[in-house]
């Protein structure tokens, strides 16, 4: 598989945006109040770059306004997201969250001119399997079907649209202009919600503020840039197929720094998952007979 310069940046995604949920289970600072510092500062430090070097190009209204819906998508879904974990443990979340290809595929399917190929559904029923094992299959006993349950599930759903759009959006606005719009109506979006709930804007330690602008800067600018190159050259089902690997790397990370353990079941499912995403990847449509034939 040749490495273009679209798969290089979704892989450098990738790797910025794991780190996430270890920064959001440490709960320095509330789920809501969290997802707005991590678009408002990601806007503070995008803002001055773009109008100094006039890369900001203002869209066609039809496409300024679906930049707009972006935002509010991408917003909503970090923050239930951010909710789902704190709430519960962030192997479910991040497991339900997880099961956006599906509703990509889906949702490509339905209303894109290009559809899922062969490769994708087989890709994401094995990498599916992957992320169950790596998880662990005792895990779904004690699946609670709770109100963090449901955010997960929402995280996933809300996450798999904003691809769907973002991915005509960026057929016809550079990437820098759509972030810069989508940050301005994520931050405005999420700062009226969290001032209607009363959520805190200030009184974090100096850790918890270091941490909100570490969001902003890694998983959301340096992250969403190179995500959004990518799905803006690649198709939006290999791009959410792709983020599953996120998983693995997460769970490297909290081995690192949370001392949390890596079994040799977690890493067969996290090769089974790799496989997966390998799969969809194929320059030509396989069939399952071919697949196994050749294995």
């Amino acid at each position: 598989m040749k490495i273009t310069k679209p798969r290089l940046a979704l892989i450098c995604g990738i790797l910025c945006i794991s780190i996430f949920p270890i920064l959001v289970k440490l709960k320095l600072a509330p789920g809501l109040i969290s997802a707005f510092y991590r678009m408002f500062f990601a806007l503070v430090f995008l803002l001055p770059y773009v109008l100094i070097t006039k890369s900001f190009k203002l869209p066609k209204t039809k496409f300024l306004l679906l930049a707009v819906l972006c935002g509010v998508l991408f917003s909503s879904d970090v923050a239930v997201w951010n909710i789902a974990i704190q709430d519960s443990s962030a192997t479910q979340a991040s497991l339900l969250t997880n099961l956006s290809p599906v509703w990509v595929g889906i949702g490509s399917f339905l209303f894109l001119k290009s559809k899922p190929a062969t490769n994708f559904w087989i890709g994401t029923v094995v990498s599916l399997f992957g992320m169950v094992t790596l998880v662990g299959f005792e895990f779904f006993i004690d699946l609670n079907f709770n109100q963090a349950f449901l955010f997960a599930v929402l995280s996933g759903i809300l996450y798999s649209i904003y691809l769907l759009v973002s991915k005509n959006v960026l057929s016809e606005i550079d990437v820098l202009s759509f972030m810069t719009i989508s940050l301005f109506a994520s931050s405005i979006y999420l700062g009226i919600l969290c001032y209607a709930l009363n959520q805190p804007f200030t009184g974090f330690t100096d850790t918890g503020w270091f941490v909100l602008v570490l969001q902003a800067v890694i998983c959301q600018l340096c992250a969403w840039l190179s995500i959004s190159y990518a799905t803006q050259h690649m198709r939006a089902t290999r791009v959410s197929l792709s983020l599953l690997s996120q998983a693995i790397i997460t769970s490297i990370l909290a081995w690192l720094f949370l001392e949390e353990k890596i079994t040799l079941q977690m890493i067969i499912g996290g090769i089974v998952l790799l496989f997966g995403i390998r799969i969809t990847f194929y320059d030509k449509t396989i069939s399952l007979k071919k697949l196994f034939a050749k294995n």
